[in-house]
């Protein structure tokens, strides 16, 4: 064999052994960015992360109230599921979204350590949340929709999910931040102009925005549209009489 056609049978087989690794890896990990979930857990549960997502200024903004149901999508390690859980008890609950298995059981047991009892954890689908029933009053995402492949889908599946009268809350980066650490992933980069379009696409509008994170992160909570009244001409129309 000539040293030429050695070396490219040898890149060959290693091409073929980082492919079969990466087929290897099940879509849940991909989807979190090929990293184990211990991995996960230690970066989400950072203290100095933490300090920085103003969890307890943005839960107080989210309107919660004992008896409502929170879906809390893509909840990681459950920094807002547990807060959110204390704050809707008792009689409501948070279903904890994830599509990581592992997580959600970081989750249950961290909730166990803290004695919350009303935290469900829920293991989501890449294109549904996969909640048990209609049932929520608030959907919340905390820098989670940029990681959804589908969006507009994602969202269409979840609005089967909500109460009439449910609200969502999204916070999301300001892809005008030229320290966002998805610069390089353009695919990644939201701008509130494209998820106020998809709202409106499922029937919701910009109700509240709150600026807890200049040049960083926007934070807007959507409401259900306002269905205009019909004129009176149209109800007679429709046979609807007075």
């Amino acid at each position: 064999m000539s040293e030429r056609n050695y070396w490219t049978k040898l890149g060959l087989v290693c091409w073929l052994v980082v492919l079969a690794a990466v087929w290897a890896v099940p879509a849940s990990a991909l989807q979190l960015g090929s990293r184990e979930v211990k991995q996960w857990i230690e970066t989400l549960e950072r203290p100095e992360r933490i300090a920085g997502l103003k969890v307890d200024e943005i839960v107080a903004r989210l309107g919660l109230k004992p008896g409502l149901v929170v879906a809390d999508i893509g909840a990681g390690t459950g920094v807002f599921s547990r807060p959110m859980a204390k704050a809707v008890a008792p009689g409501g609950k948070v279903l904890a979204v994830d599509v990581d298995q592992g997580l959600l059981d970081y989750i249950t047991q961290r909730a166990k350590q803290e004695n919350i009892a009303n935290i469900q954890p829920v293991l989501g689908k890449f294109e549904d949340p996969n909640i048990p029933a209609q049932q929520v009053d608030l959907a919340f995402f905390h820098d989670v929709l940029h990681h959804i492949e589908n969006r507009e889908a994602y969202l269409r599946n979840l609005v089967s999910y909500l109460k009439p009268d449910a609200r969502i809350a999204l916070v999301e980066m300001d892809h005008n931040d030229m320290q966002t650490p998805h610069r390089d992933a353009p695919e990644m980069l939201l701008t509130q102009e494209q998820v106020d379009q998809w709202m409106v696409a499922i029937g919701f509008q910009q109700a509240q925005k709150f600026d807890l994170f200049p040049g960083k992160k926007w934070f807007v909570i959507y409401e259900r549209k306002a269905v205009p009244p019909m004129p009176f001409d149209d109800m007679m129309d429709h046979g609807m009489h007075m």
